[in-house]
């Protein structure tokens, strides 16, 4: 399928099923337009009346159009359908953990879908034991693959930091003699950011994401310590600190907006104007009844916001003067990006993915733990849920019938399996709200590439 739009002085056309993206004069947009809905006399008359071109002009982007049809840059067809069950078929390895070292945190965050952190349980901090385990599983389970990702969770992982830096030594003792290299990631609030952990973090932390939700009274109104108290101030030195020492790169200030703050580029750029060059900032997860859950009324403010956040981007890449910052959801890559397989099969929840509880249980991520219905296993029996993974296996752009006609899908892989579970009651099902914030995401990705292909910065 052919998605066309207009941002920010760009005509972008969009061939989904090919990946190719064209940027055009109106003239040929308009043409674009029609060329596969209306016969081609009828074109060259609303077209040459339209614009005040020749007749002759107007038949010369037709052929070009027609070049590029046949070389399958433009209106090219879904090459990948009829293999949809291959994907299911294939056999995954185990790439990645997310060790949960901590079910319990040192903050209180209203909109907390882990329930303070102890993920609506008891709180509970992961033994080296149980953490030894899941890294031997990992081992044993991911094949051929070389590197191997562990990411450090919680609640807040720095809770239990010494069992933190003994899982990282004995992963790095392994590597060798098993042809493995891990690459650790911490994600952490901040409260316990010492000069000892960020001294650690830059030597074993490929990358660590840290948590900010952008204006003072913005993150102070859903970010908060235990006794109810903001922690904008006690936070940001220490996060500035990392981000400087580890050269302005490596890192995410992750952020959440809420209903609270539907302006969400104000505190990405608030954000980036305290130095910080990597941000991301995400739509809240919350039940549709909590007052700060976003709402269909939000829709437009926030597809809104997307648009303003980007066309900041691209004047700060044209001034130059190192205010220009990455955007993690503007970050696209049109000349190679992941396979094929990955793009039509996305993340790899419940198959080569897993969170890994304090007790040692698995879950399909994150997002799932604490759900009795989404136990896989544990690091003590393995994978006992086999059948559980083969429904993981189903989640792809294939599976979803509202993907089918979706200029996005082989960006978005189909969406988040936990966030259709949470408001569709089904893996396999489609968040529209996230939908159309995703797909407002990728029109701006796409043509702050394309500026920067267009004036060669």
């Amino acid at each position: 399928m052919v998605h066309q739009y207009k941002m920010n002085g760009y005509n972008i056309v969009l061939d989904a099923e090919s990946g190719c993206v064209h940027t055009v004069d109106d003239v040929a947009y308009d043409i674009i337009e029609l060329y596969e809905k209306v016969p081609k006399e009828e074109i060259i008359r609303i077209i040459t009346a339209r614009h005040g071109v020749s007749a002759e002009d107007v038949t010369e982007v037709m052929e070009d159009l027609e070049i590029l049809r046949k070389e399958q840059k433009l209106f090219t067809k879904d090459m990948f359908s009829g293999q949809a069950d291959l994907f299911k078929q294939r056999q995954s390895v185990v790439k990645a953990l997310c060790l949960h070292v901590a079910h319990a945190c040192n903050m209180t965050c209203g909109y907390c879908f882990a329930g303070k952190g102890e993920y609506h349980g008891e709180k509970a901090l992961m033994s080296y034991e149980t953490g030894k385990k899941a890294l031997d599983l990992l081992i044993e389970n991911s094949g051929s693959r070389k590197n191997l990702e562990v990411d450090f969770f919680g609640g807040e992982p720095l809770l239990n930091f010494d069992v933190v830096k003994k899982l990282v030594a004995y992963g790095r003792s392994r590597e060798e003699s098993c042809g493995k290299k891990f690459r650790f990631t911490l994600t952490t609030n901040g409260l316990l950011l010492t000069d000892e952990v960020i001294e650690f973090a830059n030597r074993e932390m490929s990358n660590v994401v840290i948590s900010l939700d952008g204006r003072k009274a913005i993150n102070d109104r859903m970010r908060k310590t235990h006794e109810d108290g903001g922690t904008y101030d006690s936070i940001l030195p220490a996060f500035q600190k990392l981000a400087r020492s580890r050269d302005q790169k490596d890192y995410y200030v992750r952020g959440t907006y809420t209903h609270y703050n539907t302006d969400f580029a104000s505190d990405v750029l608030h954000m980036a104007d305290l130095g910080f060059k990597e941000l991301s900032i995400e739509p809240v997860v919350a039940p549709p009844d909590a007052p700060y859950a976003l709402t269909e009324e939000d829709l437009p403010k926030l597809l809104s916001e997307y648009e303003r956040l980007s066309g900041e981007m691209l004047e700060r890449k044209r001034e130059g003067k190192g205010r220009d910052f990455t955007f993690y959801h503007y970050m696209i890559d049109l000349t190679g990006g992941p396979c094929i397989v990955k793009r039509i099969s996305g993340c790899g929840v419940g198959t080569e993915y897993l969170a890994v509880t304090p007790s040692g249980d698995f879950y399909p991520c994150h997002q799932f733990v604490g759900d009795e219905k989404f136990l896989l296993g544990n690091v003590y029996d393995g994978i006992t849920n086999a059948s559980l993974c083969d429904e993981f296996k189903g989640c792809n752009i294939y599976s979803h019938e509202e993907c089918k006609d979706c200029f996005a899908k082989l960006y978005c892989s189909g969406g988040c399996a936990a966030n259709a579970y949470h408001t569709t009651g089904a893996i396999t099902g489609v968040y529209d709200f996230g939908c159309q914030l995703h797909k407002k995401r990728i029109e701006c990705a796409i043509m702050l590439k394309v500026a920067e292909m267009c004036e060669e910065w």
